[in-house]
């Protein structure tokens, strides 16, 4: 697919701060047709160095709140002034997703990208710890990297260039995917389907000299990438 809103933030100073396969490209294809309106409060959450949470903000519309565990919030604040972004628009805090200090029902809506697998594989997680801060009919955008099959009992040898099997345990199919969202009792699951923009954001990521992207390439040079994917899952909080 075509990315025309990423594509204004590839320059060599923002996409050193990604962490990943190109989160700019998975949101953007994440929220292709997506119902959040314009100036919704909405939490990144995992948001890292706080690129998505300026794509979010900028090219969205959102009130967004940048939260994360790891980064550094007053690293991140200056990093928004610089591009112009005011904290009526973006908001960093420091954050563990599983002690959200939200209100209750405060978010209009939840976007995560690549980091959703780190916490989210609790079944209990969506209900005990992220719907009660989504306003009723709320929305929950989340994009996690994952495998074409889940295929723990006999890794690929490719894979192992790069990852060990507890890092690769992070990494599921969709259906392994369906079956922990659908046990969530506060939200409808609207999809959990495979992604198309694998192969783009791994590209942009391996090209970076980032000493994890630089790791990376291992397992990705022998062809691992095709036993990998990128997972899209939606659901929407009850109303009631």
């Amino acid at each position: 697919m075509n990315y025309p809103l990423s594509e204004k933030y590839n320059t060599p100073a923002l996409m050193a701060k990604i962490m990943g396969p190109n989160p700019l490209k998975l949101e953007e294809e994440l929220l292709r047709s997506h119902e959040i309106p314009v100036g919704a409060t909405v939490c990144d959450l995992g948001s890292g160095q706080g690129l998505t949470s300026v794509f979010l903000a900028k090219e969205y519309g959102f009130k967004v709140y940048a939260a994360d565990l790891w980064s550094d919030p007053e690293e991140n604040r200056a990093f928004f002034a610089s591009l112009g972004l005011t904290e009526e628009q973006i908001i960093s805090v420091k954050a563990d997703a599983i002690a959200l200090p939200f209100a209750q029902d405060f978010f209009d809506a939840v976007v995560s990208a690549d980091s959703y697998n780190y916490f989210g594989r609790d079944p209990a997680y969506l209900d005990a710890h992220l719907l009660p801060f989504v306003k009723p009919a709320g929305l929950i955008y989340i994009t996690v990297p994952g495998m074409k099959r889940d295929m723990h009992n006999k890794l690929p040898p490719e894979l192992l260039l790069s990852w060990t099997p507890e890092q690769l345990d992070y990494l599921h199919d969709t259906a392994y995917w369906k079956n922990i969202v659908s046990r969530c009792k506060g939200a409808d699951v609207l999809c959990v389907e495979e992604m198309e923009s694998n192969e783009e954001v791994w590209a942009d990521w391996l090209r970076q000299e980032n000493p994890y992207a630089v790791g990376d390439r291992k397992a990705m040079e022998a062809g691992g990438g095709r036993y990998l994917n990128f997972i899209r899952i939606v659901l929407k909080k009850h109303s009631a």
